[in-house]
């Protein structure tokens, strides 16, 4: 066994540069290559240090000073990364809309497999009596039909409010979830959810304007429609971009495909996620509010503008974050 005078002496200079390294300031992962790695392998070479001390039963304040070292070596290597505020902003209001405009043809595509469907089944059930019965129970109409029939002139109340935005995450975030993540059935999950919640919607609208309710509907969902229809299409798009990097490998394996592309279909979906919690919130408490009809529209209007200039405009002039090498052949801006 190693005398402990004579063991410090031999270990103490590899201790105490990890020690300044770990204790110099600054994120280990913003600092270059070898500095890592050279951490990385005095912290191995301290863990076999702390071993072959407490093998020998040397004293307890060298133990402690080890272990120390040790474990606050180990939180730098290897604790997780914090999501610091301005990252959590750079996501949503840089990397968002330029990921969204960098993937617009796709985008596109989903805003199709959602509003054909929806127009066919408005019209449809604006023209024929039985289509709405073909696409949906005729118990479900009816309920739709009830539920705007009289308006919102009465209003709601506030724990009523709370409880119907609570829901509207639920199912806003479930629909476009579903657009989304069965993208990596090759798209054809995702194509199947757009095509089917822009139908039932068009359908549901339609029949409720044949009952008289038309005007209440519309003035229902002007407020909150901004923000979650367009998030749907994002959700949509961006299940797109995942099944066809399973497709369009480009010589790569298809996990190494879509992991090519990850970081930007992140950034979409955190942002359809975003507007879909602003819309829940809207739709909660705003939409079956007692606000004349012409506030609702204006605010409405309002939304849209809002909407459109961001993903138009947002992060222009700024570096996307999360782009990866594959997101060129998507489009550009």
């Amino acid at each position: 066994m190693i005398p402990q005078d004579e063991f410090i002496r031999r270990r103490s200079q590899e201790w105490n540069e990890l020690d300044h390294t770990i204790g110099s300031g600054g994120a280990l992962h913003h600092k270059d290559g070898p500095t890592i790695s050279r951490t990385a392998s005095l912290y191995r070479s301290l863990c076999n240090d702390l071993t072959r001390a407490e093998s020998s039963r040397y004293t307890p304040d060298l133990l402690d000073y080890l272990h120390g070292l040790a474990g606050r070596t180990h939180n730098v290597l290897y604790g997780a990364k914090p999501m610091r505020v301005f990252s959590a902003a750079k996501l949503l209001f840089v990397d968002f809309p330029i990921e969204l405009r960098r993937n617009w043809r796709l985008f596109v595509i989903s805003c199709a497999l959602f509003l054909v469907p929806w127009a066919i089944g408005l019209f449809g059930a604006l023209t024929s009596s039985s289509f709405a019965g073909e696409v949906l129970p005729r118990a479900m109409l009816d309920q739709m039909a009830d539920a705007y029939s009289h308006g919102f002139s009465a209003g709601r109340d506030g724990g009523q409010d709370a409880q119907m935005a609570g829901f509207y995450v639920y199912n806003n975030v479930g629909i476009a979830f579903r657009c989304f993540a069965t993208g990596i059935l090759f798209g054809v999950g995702t194509i199947f959810f757009l095509i089917y919640n822009g139908l039932m919607i068009g359908t549901v609208t339609g029949y409720v304007m044949t009952t008289g309710g038309g005007t209440n509907i519309w003035t229902f969902m002007c407020g909150h429609g901004p923000w979650e229809i367009t998030a749907i299409f994002i959700a949509g798009g961006a299940g797109l971009q995942m099944g066809y990097s399973l497709i369009a490998t480009e010589g790569l394996t298809r996990f190494a495909s879509m992991k090519r592309h990850l970081r930007s279909i992140v950034a979409q979906v955190v942002g359809a996620a975003a507007m879909l919690t602003i819309a829940a919130v809207i739709e909660g408490f705003w939409s079956p509010s007692a606000l004349p009809n012409e506030v609702k529209w204006t605010f409405g209007a309002i939304n849209m503008v809002i909407v459109v200039l961001f993903l138009s405009l947002g992060g222009r002039g700024a570096t996307s974050s999360m782009a990866g090498p594959g997101t060129r052949m998507w489009g550009g801006q």
